[in-house]
């Protein structure tokens, strides 16, 4: 980009000699504006903005004296190039100086002298509008930075929160269309899963706390990779036992699939997690429960602690058929069978009665998955 021509403001009350300054300046690039006394001298700064000034010290009304003092009082024109052009010579420097000009050039002048001295200033003054740029940017960088920061903070602390209790790829989801209206409270047909290990109470009271937590540890790196894998939002998770379930806040148009193909994995990667536990010594299994319906779902808690949770009675048959699970035992209701019957081989546990529901309930335990399934 080409540079713009500097801009000098020549000031003086005789034209003879704005034209002749005139002269020297505009043949060697210079764009040339002209005040014939201080008044209007203030007036082209202010319009114009010029690079330079050159300014008559004697005239009619405001001299160049005050002109000078007017201008280095200004924060706008504090820093703009100003030499005093006079007939009289060393008595006015020091006013001159005093009164805040850069330089003094006395009349008549030397042509080349005043180019020199023109030149070395503009020089000077693009240095400082280079360095008061620098500065502006600097700031406004640094004000968007911050800006940027407290946003990406803010981000990471709504990611943190979502991925409490949503899969990443779900909070991911949430995130990158940052509508959180899911949220809210909302009715959706899912399908709840829950597990724990069986055992694991006696286990806890005769092992060292660190044993307890080292084991733990597995069984949640098992469960972990599967809820990640099969998208699972994550309702209640405490040490041995998990609850989660399928298609909120990612549509699944058959949450049982699933949750049951989920529940065939967990059960084989516990089943060899308990060969490794057993030869430690520790007699541990788990239990699973299954069921599919509607339920209400949304944010749950209080200040500071909250979870996207489910509450219905989809949750609570699925929580107590994992109570009555066996260990290696997948148990389905009759929803559930229904929805996956094409897919598994069950065996039907019979109608059981379940606290909390004053029907008798029909259970089947998934055996296993057939290839159709599987695959999928």
């Amino acid at each position: 980009m080409t540079e713009a021509p500097a801009k000098i403001l020549v000031v003086d009350d005789v034209p003879t000699n704005i034209a002749l300054l005139d002269a020297v300046l505009s043949p060697r690039g210079y764009v040339v504006v002209s005040a014939k006394d201080g008044n209007e001298a203030l007036e082209v700064v202010a319009r114009e903005k010029p690079d330079l000034v050159l300014l008559d010290v004697h005239m009619p009304g405001m001299d160049g004296y005050q002109v000078c003092r007017h201008l280095r009082s200004d924060p706008e024109t504090q820093f703009l190039p100003v030499v005093m052009v006079t007939a009289t010579a060393e008595q006015e420097k020091v006013k001159a100086i005093e009164a805040g000009a850069e330089d003094f050039i006395p009349k008549p002048f030397d042509k080349a002298e005043l180019l020199a001295r023109v030149k070395s200033l503009l020089r000077i003054k693009s240095y400082h509008d280079t360095i008061e740029r620098q500065a502006t940017e600097l700031l406004e960088l640094n004000r968007t930075l911050e800006a940027r920061v407290a946003e990406q903070v803010q981000e990471l602390a709504r990611l943190t929160r979502l991925r409490r209790f949503l899969s990443p790829q779900v909070a991911d989801l949430i995130l990158s269309s940052g509508d959180e209206s899911i949220l809210e409270s909302h009715r959706s047909e899912i399908a709840v899963l829950f597990c724990d290990l069986r055992g694991f109470t006696a286990f806890a009271t005769r092992v060292e706390p660190d044993e307890v937590m080292s084991v733990l540890n597995e069984f949640h790196a098992a469960v972990g990779e599967l809820v990640r894998r099969f998208d699972a939002t994550v309702g209640w998770f405490a040490g041995d036992g998990l609850m989660v379930f399928f298609n909120d806040p990612v549509p699944r148009p058959e949450p049982a699939v699933p949750a049951v193909q989920m529940a065939a994995e967990l059960r084989d990667s516990v089943a060899a997690l308990g060969l490794e536990w057993h030869l430690r010594g520790y007699d541990l299994g788990l239990g699973i429960g299954i069921d599919v319906g509607d339920a209400t779902l949304g944010q749950m808690g209080f200040e500071g602690r909250f979870d996207y949770s489910a509450i219905g009675n989809v949750v609570n048959l699925a929580a107590r058929l994992c109570a009555e699970a066996k260990d290696g035992q997948i148990l389905i209701s009759e929803r559930t069978h229904s929805s996956v019957q094409a897919f598994t081989d069950v065996e039907p546990v019979g109608e059981l009665q379940l606290k909390g529901f004053a029907n008798l309930i029909p259970v089947w335990d998934v055996t296993d998955l057939r290839e159709s399934l599987t695959g999928q």
